[in-house]
């Protein structure tokens, strides 16, 4: 695979004229903030972006948003080296739903953290949009964690002293958006997930569900082209989990972002296109939604998997 194309982009602004060499991925001026999208079109480096709540602006338009190659991820631990991941091979397409399942310490969480630059593998590489993560220097290593991948948690991670709307927009700081144009889609990310009403609200006066929602407004803050979501119905009781599925599932389809779950929980599979299923950290085998058989049953009232 040849390397993607980097050239030295001057910004447009006069008073800055800052020159950063990039493949695509840095779209705004480090050193003024300035918009350096028209730039890259016009050298042809990136795509026109979609309106909406997700965009893809990447420099590529190759069928694989994500790719891994022979990943490996060994952990040290005195005498004693574990071996987390053991050569993952993986192509995830550009907005594609994929659940990644397996038992407890089987590498999903470290699959996730790899994927999420905020890993490096031991030896192995991971791509995205054809960019090979090890190549990246920090600076737009931290670009890419903050514009194009958006992270959800098991257990939330939300800051438990600031509101929904300050929980949700602090990632907007990051990325040097103005404080207008932060609380304009600060309010309408929390319409999307339907906590409108309680933008003002601290995470202990929100229950699990409602915490959970914040936390995807919050990935969904610089409108990123993947979502990440670690366990994200693990906290939740059968009724929310399903909502939050749900939730994630309208995202995938409307908006096309891509997402990458990581889950225990059965009922991902329904809304997933695809399954890879990992064990003692290798690929164990990859199942399409179609192939799986499924049966829905209930318990107390409510259906289950």
């Amino acid at each position: 695979m040849p390397d993607e194309k980097s050239d030295l982009i001057t910004c447009p602004n006069a008073e800055c004229e800052f020159q950063i060499e990039t493949t695509g991925l840095v779209t705004k001026c480090p050193k003024c903030g300035q918009d350096l999208v028209g730039v890259l079109q016009d050298l042809g480096q990136i795509r026109r972006s979609r309106a909406g709540i997700a965009r893809d602006d990447s420099a590529t338009t190759h069928e694989y948003i994500v790719r891994t190659k022979g990943l490996i991820k060994e952990y040290v631990m005195g005498d004693l080296t574990v071996r987390a991941l053991d050569g993952v091979d993986l192509d995830v397409r550009r907005g594609e739903y994929l659940s990644i399942m397996g038992p407890s310490g089987s590498g999903k969480s470290t699959l996730f953290n790899m994927v999420g630059g905020l890993d490096k593998p031991s030896s192995g590489t991971c791509f995205i949009d054809e960019v090979d993560m090890a190549q990246l220097d920090a600076f737009e290593l931290a670009w890419l964690r903050c514009r194009k991948i958006g992270y959800i948690f098991q257990s939330f991670n939300l800051i438990p002293v600031m509101t929904a709307m300050e929980n949700v927009t602090l990632p907007m700081i990051f990325a040097g958006m103005g404080a207008d144009e932060m609380l304009d889609r600060g309010r309408e990310l929390l319409d999307l997930v339907g906590l409108g009403e309680r933008w003002n609200h601290k995470p202990p006066e929100l229950s699990g569900g409602q915490q959970q929602r914040v936390a995807i407004a919050r990935a969904l803050a610089n409108a990123p082209a993947i979502i990440l979501a670690d366990e994200p119905t693990g906290n939740l009781d059968l009724r929310t989990g399903r909502e939050i599925i749900e939730l994630l599932k309208e995202l995938n389809d409307r908006d096309e972002v891509t997402i990458i779950s990581a889950t225990h929980d059965l009922k991902m599979i329904e809304a997933s296109d695809r399954v890879v299923h990992i064990r003692d950290g290798k690929v164990e085998r990859i199942d399409k939604r179609e192939d799986l058989s499924i049966d829905v049953g209930t318990i107390d009232g409510e259906q289950e998997v």
